[in-house]
């Protein structure tokens, strides 16, 4: 019997969407439970998990979930709502059970049915999900509930275990019972069933991956139940600028695998994957027609490369607009791509099938190119104790040519040629090579490459009334988010959120607005907005005039500033470097009377910040240039880079300051 691993997926879906559960009975509440009001080992929290536990049993075939929360605080009462995310048809959720326990001890049960809710389907496939709320909360409510999610006999799950959650838990509990056959020495002990993967393939292995407490393992017992228990697990990490949350949680993930040696796992994975890329981007003779009409025999390998990338850069990209179904493609004529000429031949693919188009498109030009597998780094960071080769979802090109390596970035619609999207940089993966394959890490950005100039001319009068036009010039990373924001919405809207991006950034009093974009099309060009602005500046007195010394810093927020202390590295996804030139023509009856001093900040090879005045007959010039070369910081570095950004922002908090002159007197 052929038993299909379905529930994965699910699983990661009931973690995300709902406080995690457990089966268990309803307990009475403690005199303490009821009377609490804060909690000492989570000060100020607004709520606390007092009992949390899940339980998977593939014997028995059910799933069952259970917890308990004390709420503190307003904020907590958003815990009364559950919502459970279960796959139609061999999945069901029964056994909802619900009360509200008020502080005086007053007990009220849930009485409403549950409302079951379709989320999306896909053919024959359904999500569904059940939500309830339950009744009467309010702060210093007990809220209780549970609930069993059972499936067919012929499911078999692979546990994820978030084991932080937003709020403070104080006993936790995980039981995981697996089908006899996938036991820890991955023996299957009965014969006429076996697990078939979402590739077809047969696994035989039940692998897990553990990211526990100091102090905390998984343990099996003698009848093959993992389980775990925890007590007194931190919330959730929430820090400015930190790597993807999945990858910095506690948590425990089941498996399985088609792989008879664990040890060479990414071997074999990447073997499979290899063929599977070389199938796909074997180039056909309607290819090599192809790419004979985009080139020209007297093109340098680097020329013809530009071309190709040129031609798939112009195919529709579906994952920045719309894929479409089965029945689509068919009424249109079209197919589902398996092979590179059919992404070519349709105009249209997802990024990995652009890119994968590429490829063949450079070998069929008698280039040298190879693919390469590199993980997300907006969500996720790579780790190969995790055995999942779903781990990795970004797809790029190696380039050789030369006696060098060019990384290209074909499937992020948009991408400027020899530039990697910011996820796709400081990337470890694994790729083709010479030798037939190798792990990968992707250089990061130079800040060189992410680079904003502001430029701008600014007329005050003698109270503050200002107007002003500036020119953005975005090269890099930012220019590549704006046009790839105008793939989605329609220039009206694009503007509006280049609006609402401004207002973070222009003084208070100050209105700002874009007012067109040039190179909007052309990722191969630097992308200009012209601004203009208009409003009140600064502060007037009878004697002087007060403006801020930085057009652009006086409400932007420096991070870091404000937190003493950094438990998680510091991931700001990419360098830049911003500079800016504003000059502030004054009117008469108004001299200078104080300008920012001229100012060098400098962390070591990660961070400077240079300011510079200069001052002439009715105008003042302020430059500013802020360039930060790290990406990735070690919480052991924090004290250095909060120090920095100490400075930075005493810095910008300098002013330009006008003092009224008298009116000169008449003959």
């Amino acid at each position: 019997m052929r038993i299909h691993l379905s529930m994965r997926h699910l699983l990661l879906l009931l973690a995300i969407a709902a406080p995690t559960l457990l089966r268990a009975q309803f307990q009475p509440p403690t005199p303490e439970e009821l009377n609490m009001t804060d909690d000492p080992k989570a000060p100020g929290a607004a709520a606390v998990y007092l009992n949390l536990e899940e339980v998977t049993d593939d014997v028995q075939h059910f799933h069952s979930f259970y917890a308990r929360i004390k709420v503190l605080r307003e904020k907590g009462e958003e815990l009364a709502t559950v919502e459970i995310p279960y796959q139609h048809g061999d999945f069901k959720v029964s056994d909802i059970k619900a009360r509200t326990i008020h502080s005086d001890g007053t007990v009220v049960p849930l009485n409403v049915k549950p409302k079951d809710l379709l989320v999306a389907k896909t053919g024959d496939w359904e999500v569904g999900r059940m939500v309830f709320s339950l009744p009467s909360v309010e702060v210093g409510s007990i809220l209780e509930y549970r609930y069993l999610l059972k499936y067919d006999e012929n499911e078999f799950s692979a546990p994820y275990w978030e084991i932080q959650k937003p709020y403070f838990v104080h006993r936790a509990h995980y039981a995981f019972t697996p089908f006899p056959g996938f036991l820890r020495n991955g023996i299957i002990q009965t014969s006429d069933r076996h697990l078939v993967g979402s590739d077809g393939i047969p696994v035989s292995t039940l692998v897990w991956w553990t990211a526990l407490p100091p102090g905390t393992q998984l343990k099996e017992d003698a009848t093959g139940r993992y389980k775990v228990d925890l007590t007194d697990i931190p919330p959730q990490p929430d820090e400015d600028w930190m790597p993807p949350i999945e990858s910095i949680l506690y948590r425990v993930i089941f498996s399985y695998s088609n792989s008879e040696d664990l040890q060479n796992y990414w071997v074999f994975e990447t073997k499979l994957w290899s063929k599977e890329v070389d199938r796909f981007a074997e180039p056909s003779n309607s290819i090599r027609e192809a790419v004979s009409a985009l080139i020209v025999p007297g093109d340098s390998d680097l020329e013809k490369a530009k071309k190709l990338y040129k031609a798939v850069q112009a195919l529709e990209n579906t994952d920045f607009s719309r894929t479409k179904g089965k029945a689509e493609l068919k009424e249109l004529g079209l197919r589902v791509a398996r092979h590179a000429e059919d992404t070519w031949s349709q105009k249209s693919g997802s990024s990995q099938e652009i890119t994968w188009l590429y490829l063949a498109m450079l070998r069929a030009a008698g280039l040298t190119a190879y693919a390469a597998k590199v993980v997300d780094r907006e969500k996720a960071v790579f780790d190969p104790g995790y055995l999942n080769f779903e781990q990795l979802t970004g797809d790029i090109v190696i380039l050789a040519v030369s006696g060098q390596e060019i990384l290209l970035d074909p499937g992020e619609k948009m991408c400027p040629f020899q530039f990697l999207d910011w996820k796709h940089s400081g990337a470890r993966g694994t790729r083709q090579s010479p030798d037939g394959h190798d792990a990968i890490t992707t250089p990061f950005q130079s800040f060189k490459q992410n680079s904003l100039l502001r430029i701008g001319d600014v007329t005050i009068d003698e109270h503050g009334a200002t107007s002003g036009v500036f020119r953005f010039v975005i090269a890099g990373q930012e220019a590549l988010r704006w046009r790839q924001t105008a793939l989605e919405y329609d220039l009206d809207d694009v503007k509006k959120q280049f609006d609402r991006w401004l207002d973070s950034m222009v003084p208070q009093g100050v209105e700002a607005h874009l007012d067109h974009f040039r190179g909007l099309d052309d990722p191969d060009a630097s992308l200009v907005a012209v601004v203009k602005t208009d409003g009140t500046l600064g502060s007037a007195t009878s004697k002087r005039l007060l403006l801020p010394g930085f057009f652009f810093e006086t409400r932007g927020s420096h991070p870091f500033v404000d937190r003493q202390n950094r438990l998680e590295p510091v991931d700001m996804h990419f360098g830049e470097q911003v500079t800016d030139q504003v000059s502030y023509r004054t009117p008469p009856g108004l001299a200078v009377e104080g300008v920012p001093q001229d100012t060098q900040i400098i962390w070591q090879d990660r961070a400077v910040l240079v300011t510079k005045a200069e001052t002439a007959p009715g105008s003042v010039t302020i430059g500013r240039t802020f360039g930060r070369a790290f990406t990735v910081v070690d919480p052991k570095e924090y004290q250095d880079l909060r120090g920095f950004y100490q400075k930075v922002a005493a810095a910008d908090q300098q002013q330009l300051v006008l003092i009224r002159t008298p009116a000169p007197k008449g003959n």
